[in-house]
């Protein structure tokens, strides 16, 4: 196992001096955050991107994410040039030793919270989602903004995307993906970089929009649609684990056991009802997930990829983007890799 930080660039208030300080951290997952979507990535910002990790101490060998233009999941417009830049961002960050791309396939909104500061009783503040506070809001607004989402849709763009995917069910959206990773995995293959999907968070329709990376028969229907250890996916355990439908120890042992876990979210949630949860402490006895198991299941498997801790909570009074301060992930890489170590 190789435990790794995400980190959001010169930005971010977690510096790269603060991520080499934890014990045992080997790199850091990171991306350009100023190339529009959908156009290649030139060779020289990710080499400056490389050379700025490595004058701290640590790798770069995980880039999350390499965002899919929505052309593509709609199959339409300029799939085709899109996807050609695709491949070339592959070739290009497989030139300078990137490993692993991790991507999502989630139809215009990535990760969805109803509140980004809940209080939990002990003082810290988490990301939650309630169902009742998300079904009053109004995607079509445009004053909706998370984290997660991308901040350059208009609300004229968000309208017409709107329109556009009335026309893609999730049969249509399989039918893209599966034209996608034809295009795609041959070109990681040769560059030497291993594809890794993340499952949709929450792992349920938002908003009307179709959600295809949901559950274990989901996942293993993405796996078939191209069979190459090049074509894998990102186990997030509080994205699966956020539903009981999902047995996330389960699920993690047997796509190690496949060799298709080509990178690892471990974090916690505490599941409300069906449709709510709250994101946790990475201690399994903080929420829904057995983490202990899910380690248990990676090493037992043989597994030696690429693991970071995942949200953490804002805890000690710290202050920055939501999901990511340093402390509470920093508690969580621990945990992990104590856990990890009495395995051996």
């Amino acid at each position: 196992m190789k435990l790794t930080f995400r980190w959001y660039g010169s930005d971010d208030p977690v510096t790269l001096e603060n991520i080499r300080q934890i014990p045992g951290m080997t790199g850091v997952v990171s991306a350009i955050y100023d190339i529009p979507v959908g156009e290649a990535w030139p060779i020289e910002k990710i080499r400056d991107l490389k050379e700025s990790v490595e004058k701290n101490g640590l790798e770069l060998e995980v880039i999350e994410s390499v965002p899919v233009h929505e052309d593509i999941k709609l199959g339409a417009g300029k799939r085709d040039y899109y996807i050609e830049n695709y491949k070339q961002s592959i070739r290009n960050l497989g030139e300078l030793g990137v490993k692993v791309i991790c991507y999502n396939f989630m139809p215009v909104f990535d990760w969805t919270r109803s509140h980004l500061e809940h209080q939990l009783p002990d003082g810290s503040t988490t990301l939650v989602y309630y169902k009742e506070h998300v079904d009053l809001m109004n995607p079509l607004s445009g004053e909706l903004s998370l984290p997660g989402w991308d901040s350059s849709y208009t609300k004229e763009g968000i309208n017409e995307l709107f329109k556009m995917y009335e026309k893609v069910d999730e049969e249509k959206l399989w039918e893209n993906l599966g034209h996608f990773l034809n295009e795609i995995i041959p070109v990681a293959e040769e560059a030497g970089v291993k594809m890794a999907i993340h499952p949709d968070d929450p792992p349920w329709s938002i908003f009307g929009l179709p959600r295809i990376i949901t559950s274990e028969t989901n996942v293993d229907r993405f796996l078939d649609l191209y069979d190459s250890e090049h074509n894998g996916i990102t186990l997030c355990t509080g994205s699966l684990g956020c539903t009981d439908k999902n047995d996330v120890v389960k699920l993690t042992r047997k796509y190690a056991g496949m060799k298709r876990i080509n990178f690892m979210h471990i974090r916690n949630v505490k599941i409300v009802n069906e449709d709510s949860f709250e994101e946790s402490a990475h201690h399994s006895e903080a929420g829904s997930i057995d983490v202990v198991g899910v380690l248990r299941a990676l090493y037992e498997e043989g597994f030696t990829g690429y693991v970071r801790p995942d949200h953490g909570r804002m805890i000690w009074g710290e202050t920055g983007k939501p999901g990511y301060g340093l402390y509470d992930r920093a508690l969580g890489s621990q945990y992990i890799l104590g856990i990890w170590d009495t395995m051996k």
